[in-house]
C-alpha cells in the first residue's frame, strides 16, 4: 500500500502562452504526440502507487473531465476496428483510478489552487503534479516514485529541484540549505522568482511536490503577494522554518511544456523515443 494515496493536479490556469490554441482548450489537454499532458502526469502518479487523482479545474476545463470518462459513442464507433487498441491506456487509467474535481474560481496563485484541494485531500500527505512540467526518467523509476521513497524515510514535505543556469533562475522558486547527500538538501530558505543577483542558489523548484497536510494551514496563514497571488513557496518556507522540508535533485529529464520551446522539445524527444521503440519491436 502506497504511503501517498492521492495526487493533486492544479489545472485551472488559462495557458495564455499558448493562445489562441488554449482559448477553448485547456493547456493540460495539449498533446505530446497522441496523449495530453495531464495523462502523462496521471500515469506518473499511477506508477508511484497512487489511485486517487484530485483535479483543480476552472471555467472552460470540461474537456479534462470528459477525457477521464468513458465515451460510449466513440467506443461503439471503433469497437472491433484496428483503432480500438488506441484507447487501451486511457481505459486502464479510468478503471484503476478515482477522479475527483473542484474549482478554483479566481486565479490567485498555486498556493490558493492547492488550498482549494483541501476538500478533496483531507488530513493526509499527498502529491502534487503540475501537468505542464513533463518528466521522464529513461533509466526507469519516475520522479514521483523517487520522491515518495524520500518521504517514507523522512516523513516531511519534499520538493523536486533542478539546477538552472543564469537569468533563467528568476522564473522559479529557489531553495537554499545544507546538503544531506549528493541529491538531498535540508531546506532553510526559499525565495519566489528572485533576481539573478539575489538568488540564494541555482536550485529551482519544478512541478513535483510531496506535501504534509499541515501545508493547508500554512497556506491559509500566507499573505497575498504580487498580483494578489498566494505562493506555495511562501507556505513551504514557513514549513521549513517550523519543521523540515527536503529538496531533491531528481533523476530524469524535465520539459517545461508551459512554453512553446519546452513543448516542442518534449514532442521531439517522445517522437524519437517512439521511433526507437518501434525499431526494437521490428
Amino acid at each position: 500500500m502506497a504511503s501517498i494515496k492521492k495526487c493533486l493536479f492544479p489545472a485551472a490556469g488559462y495557458g495564455t502562452r499558448f493562445l489562441p490554441a488554449t482559448k477553448a482548450m485547456p493547456k493540460e489537454m495539449l498533446p505530446i504526440l497522441t496523449k495530453p499532458l495531464i495523462q502523462y502526469g496521471v500515469e506518473e502518479a499511477v506508477e508511484a502507487g497512487i489511485d486517487t487523482m484530485a483535479i483543480i479545474t476552472g471555467r472552460g476545463k470540461r474537456a479534462i473531465e470528459d477525457h477521464f470518462d468513458i465515451s460510449y459513442e466513440l467506443e461503439h464507433q471503433i469497437k472491433g476496428s484496428s483503432k480500438e487498441h488506441l484507447l487501451d491506456d486511457i481505459r486502464n487509467l479510468i478503471e484503476q483510478c478515482t477522479f475527483t474535481y473542484t474549482r478554483q474560481k479566481e486565479m490567485k496563485g498555486l498556493g490558493d489552487a492547492i488550498l482549494k484541494g483541501k476538500v478533496l485531500i483531507g488530513n493526509e500527505p499527498f502529491a502534487v503534479i503540475l501537468a505542464d512540467d513533463l518528466c521522464h526518467n529513461p533509466k526507469g523509476t519516475g520522479v514521483l516514485s523517487q520522491m515518495i521513497k524520500i518521504y517514507e524515510k523522512y516523513r516531511c514535505s519534499v520538493v523536486a529541484v533542478q539546477e538552472v543556469d543564469g537569468e533563467e533562475i528568476s522564473k522559479y522558486g529557489v531553495v537554499s540549505g545544507r546538503n544531506i547527500d549528493d541529491t538531498l538538501i535540508m531546506v532553510d530558505d526559499m525565495v519566489e522568482k528572485p533576481a539573478y543577483e539575489e538568488a540564494p542558489s541555482n536550485l529551482a523548484i519544478i512541478g513535483r511536490y510531496i506535501l504534509t497536510p499541515d501545508i493547508f494551514q500554512k497556506i491559509e496563514e500566507t499573505e497575498e503577494g504580487k498580483g494578489g497571488e498566494i505562493q506555495i513557496t511562501d507556505a513551504l518556507r514557513s514549513q521549513a522554518k517550523d519543521g523540515m522540508v527536503i529538496a531533491y535533485k531528481f533523476e530524469g529529464k524535465r520539459f517545461d511544456c508551459g512554453n512553446v520551446d519546452g513543448f516542442v522539445e518534449a514532442t521531439n524527444y517522445f517522437y524519437q523515443k517512439r521511433k526507437e521503440e518501434d525499431l526494437l519491436e521490428d
